[in-house]
């Protein structure tokens, strides 16, 4: 069907186009579902340093080689908005808001995450062109200019002390009274002690300034209600980050309480066929690097979950010779025992069935599918169909009699 695929990822920044490359050049039928411009926030960096290959690019350069690399290896690209996805199946479902629907054996969630808007003048007309949400990031490219710093948590605080490398000064704008912020006690000291830090106390920003750049703020003191212009060349939001997983919530997927997905080594969620990476994923690192790294890295697990489970299909569902199918649990001696025991039996039967064991471990789709609670389980299929099941007991010649 034209909608089906082995492969659908959510997201096209350099997470989402990592993973697409891969899954490409594994030769997995793939689509990219993006709703924005290919490359994601990547594309609010004017210039990039640190990926290694690139001495100097821009954010949306960069993105694109990403995306024509992708397209050599035959990946689809959609321009739409995923609003709602059913990952509970074999199938996975995904809808878009334009109504379209797609299925896909593995999806990999990438669609990152956005730095929280404060929505004032100039803010979204002049990102990229000295505002920022990223010093790591841009902090290098005001090299001996004036910066402003909104926020006082930690990452405010520690990021706005990494600016002052570069910048001639920082300057922290604070909504609490004069030598509160809301960052730990160590990153406070650490800053009221550098002498490149300066704070405005009791304050807020109503306006970016500036034509094609950023040329300056303009504040409000919280306490006099007053405004004033402060000149600068470059603006930092460090008001948090919103993971873009809402409409993740309730499809079974886990979710922590600020949005982000928990995975294991191996971009895996908790559900079978599902991974997810770069910003929307819990992670210590969030780079153009790291979320490609993300993206291989799921996009070879997804593939060889999708072998996985070819191979099932095929070996099970339209075997010619009657299946019993064993689901074990290796952490459960009786169940390995068990195992055993089946295979000893199965070998004087007159039929001979073929055993195809599944660990409940690792296949809890599988288990879900068949409706098996605990382990030992046999399920007796023949052409995929059901035709009983075994009680399972170490017992041979009660076995033995299951299988005559």
């Amino acid at each position: 069907m034209a909608n089906t695929y082995d492969l659908i990822i959510i997201g096209g920044g350099p997470a989402g186009l990592s993973a697409a490359i891969y899954g490409g050049r594994a030769r997995l039928k793939t689509l990219v579902i993006n709703k924005g411009t290919i490359g994601g926030l990547v594309n609010t960096t004017r210039e990039i340093v640190n990926y290694p290959g690139y001495t100097q690019v821009s954010g949306p350069d960069l993105m694109k080689d990403f995306h024509k690399h992708a397209q050599s290896f035959g990946v689809e690209f959609l321009k739409e908005e995923v609003v709602s996805v059913d990952l509970s199946q074999e199938e996975k479902t995904i809808k878009t808001k334009k109504g379209k629907e797609f299925s896909a054996k593995a999806v990999i969630i990438a669609c990152g995450s956005e730095p929280r808007l404060l929505n004032i003048p100039g803010e979204k007309r002049l990102r990229g062109s000295g505002v920022a949400y990223c010093a790591t990031c841009d902090a290098e490219f005001f090299e001996g200019e004036d910066v402003v710093v909104v926020g006082s948590g930690d990452q405010a605080i520690e990021e706005g002390m990494y600016i002052t490398k570069f910048a001639r000064k920082v300057t922290v704008i604070v909504l609490h009274d004069e030598g509160i912020l809301d960052c730990n006690k160590v990153s406070a000291e650490r800053a009221f002690n550098n002498p490149k830090i300066e704070f405005v106390w009791n304050a807020t920003i109503e306006e970016v300034l500036g034509e094609e750049n950023v040329e300056g703020v303009k504040l409000k003191n919280l306490k006099t209600g007053s405004s004033s212009e402060l000149t600068c060349q470059g603006v930092f939001f460090f008001v948090g980050m919103v993971p873009s997983t809402k409409y993740l919530i309730d499809c079974g997927i886990e979710i922590d309480k600020r949005g982000y997905i928990p995975v294991n080594d191996l971009m895996e969620t908790n559900l079978e066929g599902v991974y997810a990476v770069g910003d929307n994923r819990i992670k210590y690192l969030r780079q153009v690097v790291s979320a490609a790294g993300d993206g291989a890295t799921a996009a070879v697990a997804a593939e060889r979950y999708i072998e996985e489970l070819n191979v099932f299909n095929s070996n099970v569902l339209q075997s010619e010779k009657k299946v019993l199918l064993l689901f074990e649990n290796a952490q459960i001696n009786e169940s390995l025992e068990f195992g055993t025991l089946l295979e000893e039996v199965n070998s004087e039967s007159a039929e001979n069935y073929k055993i195809v064991k599944v660990d409940m471990a690792t296949k809890k789709n599988l288990a879900q599918k068949y409706d098996i609670k605990t382990a030992p389980a046999v399920i007796v299929l023949e052409k995929g169909k059901e035709i009983k099941r075994l009680t399972c007991v170490l017992d041979k010649d009660k076995l033995k009699s299951q299988l005559c």
